[in-house]
C-alpha cells in the first residue's frame, strides 16, 4: 500500500485531490496547515508528499527544506499558485522532485503523483518467460511460440503492468493513467478497450475466449494465472 501525505489548506481542494488519488493500492493522509503536517510526518513514513507553497501559516518550502536537511528524500511534489521561474526554481533547488501550478487538471496531477512512485518502486525483471511467452521489455523483443510479435509502444505498456501484476485486477482508471502519463487531460474512454482487443488478437490462440488476458466486469483487466 502506497502512502500519499497531501498538505493543502484549500478544503474543496484537498478532498478533490484525495478522492483523485485514492486507489485500492493507495491511501492518502491530508492536512491543511504546517502544524498538523508536522504531527503527521513525524509519527509515519510516506512514499509521496504533495505540498502546497503557499499556506496560512507559513509555506510548503519551509517545510520542504526542514525534510531535507534532515536527509528526508522522499519524492516531493509542489503545489503552487504561482508560476514565476523565481518560485520554481527555489523549489528545485531546495529539493523537490517536480512541481505544477494552479489550476491543474487531476489527470495531469494523477500522472505526475505515479510517476514518483514508480521511481521508488523495486525495478521489475525485464525479460519474463510465462507459458508459451518470452517477454524482453529491455530489448522490446516478444515472442509467442518461438515467433516474433511486434508490439506497439501503448501495447508494450499495457503488456508490461498486466505481467507484473498478473494474478490482480488493474481497474481501467489505473491502466489508463499508467499508460497515458502525457498528462492529457482526456482520454478517449475507447482507448483502452482498443489496446486490450490488439494485444489480444496478437497473444491469445482465440482472442474471443481469452486464456490470459482477462476481463473483470465492471472492474478492468487481469493476467490470469493458470
Amino acid at each position: 500500500m502506497k502512502r500519499i501525505f497531501l498538505l493543502e489548506d484549500d478544503e474543496a481542494l484537498r478532498r478533490g485531490i484525495a478522492a483523485a488519488l485514492k486507489t485500492p493500492e493507495s491511501t492518502v493522509v491530508q492536512a491543511e496547515n504546517l502544524e498538523s503536517a508536522g504531527s503527521y510526518l513525524t509519527a509515519e513514513p510516506f512514499d509521496l508528499l504533495i505540498l502546497d507553497v503557499n499556506l496560512p501559516d507559513g509555506s510548503g518550502l519551509e517545510l520542504l527544506g526542514q525534510l531535507r536537511r534532515q536527509g528526508n528524500d522522499v519524492p516531493v511534489i509542489l503545489l503552487t499558485a504561482n508560476d514565476l521561474e523565481t518560485d520554481i526554481v527555489a523549489g528545485l533547488e531546495l529539493g523537490a522532485d517536480d512541481y505544477i501550478t494552479k489550476p491543474f487538471s487531476l489527470a495531469v496531477l494523477r500522472a505526475r503523483v505515479n510517476a514518483q512512485l514508480r521511481r521508488g518502486a523495486p525495478a521489475q525483471a525485464e525479460r519474463v518467460e510465462i507459458d508459451r511467452f518470452s517477454f524482453d521489455f529491455g530489448r522490446m523483443e516478444f515472442q509467442r511460440d518461438g515467433q516474433p510479435v511486434e508490439l506497439s509502444k501503448t501495447e508494450q505498456k499495457l503488456l508490461r503492468l498486466l505481467v507484473e501484476n498478473r494474478g490482480r485486477t488493474l481497474t481501467r482508471a489505473q491502466l489508463v493513467d499508467r499508460i497515458w502519463t502525457d498528462g492529457a487531460a482526456y482520454v478517449d474512454e475507447n482507448a483502452l478497450s482498443v489496446t486490450v482487443k490488439r494485444l489480444r488478437d496478437k497473444l491469445e490462440e482465440t482472442p474471443s475466449k481469452p486464456r490470459y488476458i482477462k476481463t473483470v466486469y465492471g472492474l478492468g483487466y487481469t493476467w490470469a494465472v493458470n
